[in-house]
């Protein structure tokens, strides 16, 4: 019985999307929910990544892309494109994917750390999810924007 509970804490649940034909990971604890996409309001002399704003019931929610963000080819945004509503240290800002495929649970037996070369450019991915045949990149979204680059978010 010990052995079933210590299994079940190193259990992580993840909001699995995909971003330029590649599966990433969020934990789940960091989805506030997911929205099919609105329309964004730009916003002047604001980083490339930074789509704009929306109003998510009366609150103004900054809007990241993620394909910007990561420098991936951008694209037009189709019907199963979707703006996840996150929490990336304490702020609420969305971020807009690809689609949003499942909740997985991964077992940290599943989960490798991301290699070397990968965390020269890439602070935010945590690791890598084995899931099957298939990996998940795993996303630390808290890194996702530098400190200055959540400072300016702040704002809204």
């Amino acid at each position: 019985m010990a052995e079933m509970t210590a299994q079940k804490e190193e259990e992580l649940q993840m909001v699995v999307f995909t971003l330029a034909k590649e599966e990433y990971g969020l934990p789940i604890t960091k989805v506030q929910e997911i929205n099919r996409m609105v329309p964004i309001t730009t916003l002047p002399q604001t980083p490339s990544f930074v789509e704009g704003i929306i109003n998510l019931r009366g609150k103004i929610i900054p809007v990241i892309d993620l394909r910007k963000r990561f420098q991936l080819p951008v694209s037009e945004h189709s019907d199963g494109t979707r703006i996840i509503i996150v929490d990336v240290d304490g702020q609420t800002v969305g971020v807009v994917v690809d689609a949003v495929n499942e909740v997985v649970r991964l077992s940290s037996a599943q989960v490798e750390p991301a290699p070397p070369s990968f965390m020269l450019d890439a602070k935010y991915i945590h690791g890598v999810g084995k899931l099957d045949n298939r990996l998940l990149i795993l996303l630390d979204i808290d890194k996702v924007l530098t400190d200055q680059e959540a400072i300016a978010l702040r704002g809204f």
